[in-house]
């Protein structure tokens, strides 16, 4: 289980209330140590926790709040909740090490779950990418394979789309996320909204 450094390190400023990592087929959160109260479900950070998750890389830009996640996410769970967050600008961090992606709006969390990435022969890219389309019910024709809710990422095809999110499965270079969360992606993001995919990638 990784530290908590400061309540928001960069596990714990990602696992919205502290670090969602995966162990087996379970994403174990602790409560970040925070001095500001948990609005129910969600945790508002300090500007002191702020200022030490984007020093530290966690995260590239200002989070105001963290969805509070009671217990671990196993593969096919998701939490969302956008209920009094406001109208703003929507972008997804996506980390490889952890298996898990966030969804922002206006510096809010809306919504986590773990993920499916690419196998070592065919990985997943890391950096950051806009989303160049958005494909409802898209079938990929490389790998006559069903793509719902498909986020194209990049020109080859590498996206985040709706997947069958379970435990040893991989892609072929998609972010695959569970349906039902996908759906929700696929509402809450426009085109031009920025992904950014971070993780270390075994080289060769």
């Amino acid at each position: 289980m990784a530290l908590v450094i400061a309540a928001l390190a960069l596990c714990a400023a990602m696992a919205a209330s502290g670090c969602r990592q995966i162990q087996a087929a379970a994403v174990s959160r602790p409560v970040a140590k925070t001095s500001q109260k948990d609005a129910g479900k969600r945790i508002f950070l300090t500007k002191a926790q702020v200022s030490q998750a984007v020093a530290s890389g966690a995260f590239d830009r200002p989070v105001k709040s963290l969805l509070s996640v009671k217990s671990p996410l196993r593969f096919g769970d998701f939490s969302w909740d956008e209920r009094g967050v406001p109208a703003g600008p929507t972008w997804v961090r996506v980390d490889l090490n952890s298996q898990l992606i966030s969804v922002f709006r206006a510096g809010h969390e809306i919504g986590t779950a773990v993920v499916v990435y690419g196998a070592d022969g065919l990985p997943t890219p890391t950096g950051k990418f806009p989303i160049l389309a958005k494909l409802k019910d898209h079938r990929s024709s490389t790998y006559d394979a069903p793509m719902p809710y498909t986020l194209r990422l990049t020109r080859d095809g590498v996206s985040i789309h709706g997947s069958n999110v379970r435990w040893g499965t991989a892609t072929h270079g998609c972010i695959g996320v569970p349906l039902n969360f996908a759906q929700r992606l696929f509402t809450a993001a426009h085109v031009g909204d920025e992904v950014q995919i971070m993780g270390q990638r075994k080289a060769g």
